[in-house]
């Protein structure tokens, strides 16, 4: 079920269920985490909180997995600016913030790229997960830009991917839950190690920075 902005997903379909931080092109990182949990793609589904490309080895393979039936992504900013780009749109934010890999590419490659890119244009900016435990939880790739969630309620997509008022509010000490879920993941900002603020977590570990991948299970 979609409402714009928002996606849900039953919990209830799958056996375990996991949401994993930026990736940026380390697709052979990932690889390695989810043989560590013995990762069931049959059974199991991966979430992602967005930022699939750009800076990492391999970002044509970290955008092939939005065919995969066993992952589900929200929008990043570094969709949102590929996106863009494609479209003739900032395309200097883009290379100023590690696009230059689709420049780059044999023009096969590069076409393979650009449908990628496009179909993350559908991607939703708020996935919305009710477990098998009776759990609601949310992710979304910067914040959710509310004190109260709703799902469908109408917010700034804009923000959604990039505003990092919250993780800075929280890292002065200053924080408190958003209310309407039991727990909401972000990425956007890498942090080491994971951060947990009330009822908010930060889950970016900086992989493509030299820091490393953080997979946490929610069912």
């Amino acid at each position: 079920m979609t409402s714009a902005l928002y996606q849900r997903i039953d919990g209830s379909l799958y056996h375990r269920i996991f949401v994993v931080g930026d990736l940026h092109g380390c697709l052979s990182l990932l690889g390695h985490e989810l043989a560590k949990i013995a990762f069931d793609p049959q059974r199991d589904l991966l979430l992602s909180v967005g930022d699939l490309a750009d800076r990492g080895p391999d970002s044509v393979g970290c955008l092939r997995l939005l065919n995969e039936p066993w992952f589900c992504c929200v929008r990043g900013n570094h969709e949102q600016m590929a996106i863009d780009a494609i479209h003739e749109e900032n395309v200097s934010r883009w290379l100023r913030n590690g696009g230059d890999w689709f420049y780059a590419l044999e023009d096969e490659v590069q076409a393979q790229a650009k449908q990628l890119i496009l179909q993350a244009d559908k991607l939703p900016h708020v996935l919305e997960l009710n477990t098998r435990e009776g759990k609601r939880i949310v992710i979304a790739h910067a914040d959710y830009v509310s004190d109260e969630y709703v799902f469908g309620k109408p917010l700034d997509s804009y923000e959604i991917i990039w505003n990092r008022d919250r993780i800075n509010y929280a890292l002065a000490g200053r924080y408190g839950p958003i209310s309407g879920a039991d727990a909401f993941y972000f990425g956007h900002t890498p942090v080491e190690p994971a951060l947990q603020f009330a009822n908010l977590f930060y889950i970016d570990t900086g992989a493509v920075f030299g820091g490393y991948l953080t997979i946490r299970q929610l069912q």
